[in-house]
């Protein structure tokens, strides 16, 4: 793989993966986003993610050669930058010093990336996030379904680009292996999930809802819906949704961050072994 070096902040190359930094319409119009840092960058390649260059300085190749020499071999395109370059490409303060452009994974009608072809198991669980805008928030929910075996999710609304830095970081990867669908409204994506025979569920901090507890998860086909991080679910979704559940709660407060109401919610859906794995 011949390696080309950059040295100066005016190349067109740099400028180019710079702006997948910057908005989701860059991404979205080029179909590529920008993984930072050696562990992400080698776990895309692993992952089986399209990467179509890679960025290095020279520190960073002897530092981290490890996670380096999977992503020289899978990229199209390999360059090596001078320092003064890296903080372009960055969105930390002390980056490693390793970058990969990579094309946004082409996915199955379930969401999958096409690279998972060979997992055909149904899809039988989904959460379902409506809104949610905060990058953390978002990319903590990915990495913790992906943690407990939750595989499809589905994306409603105005919720923020799942190949945004922070949440590419915060989801340790996931990004790279989940089934993700997105829909524009809640009617859209539970007129899919019921073609589906997946029955849906609206969390909501009410107290005469159905405790989430007392779902049998082990049996059937189930979608929870988590709302915004704000106002909770819409109407629309409440209302169109089968059931409603609640997680209970101790104490004054009077509901959960959406990330962590997503954690308790992904754990009750699999704490029984229903996505094929046993928590005791």
């Amino acid at each position: 793989m011949p390696i080309e070096k950059i040295t100066s902040r005016k190349s067109s190359v740099v400028k180019n993966a710079a702006a997948l930094l910057q908005k989701a319409e860059n991404r979205s119009e080029a179909g590529l986003f920008m993984a930072e840092g050696a562990r992400l960058c080698a776990d895309a390649a692993r992952s089986q993610t399209e990467i179509a260059a890679c960025f290095f300085t020279e520190n960073a190749a002897k530092k981290y050669k490890d996670y380096l020499d999977p992503v020289l071999k899978q990229t199209e395109h390999a360059y090596c930058i001078e320092e003064h370059i890296a903080p372009m490409l960055s969105d930390t303060k002390n980056p490693q010093g390793i970058f990969c452009v990579c094309r946004m994974p082409k996915r199955r009608a379930d969401g999958l990336p096409v690279s998972a072809e060979s997992d055909t198991r149904p899809c039988r669980h989904v959460l379902v996030m409506e809104n949610i805008q905060d990058p953390s928030n978002m990319g903590n929910v990915l990495r913790t379904a992906e943690a407990l075996g939750v595989r499809h999710l589905a994306l409603v609304g105005t919720c923020c680009d799942v190949y945004a830095p922070k949440v590419l970081r915060g989801s340790m990867g996931a990004v790279f292996r989940l089934g993700i669908r997105r829909f524009e409204t809640a009617e859209d994506c539970l007129k899919v999930l019921h073609a589906e025979n997946i029955t849906s569920l609206a969390a909501v901090p009410d107290s005469d809802a159905t405790p989430i507890t007392t779902i049998p998860f082990e049996t059937g086909n189930w979608a929870v819906w988590i709302g915004n991080e704000g106002n909770g679910l819409t109407n629309e979704a409440i209302e169109h949704c089968h059931d409603r559940v609640t997680i209970p709660m101790r104490g004054r407060a009077e509901s959960f961050n959406a990330s962590t109401a997503a954690a308790i919610v992904l754990w009750e859906m699999e704490r029984n072994g229903a996505g094929g794995t046993s928590y005791g």
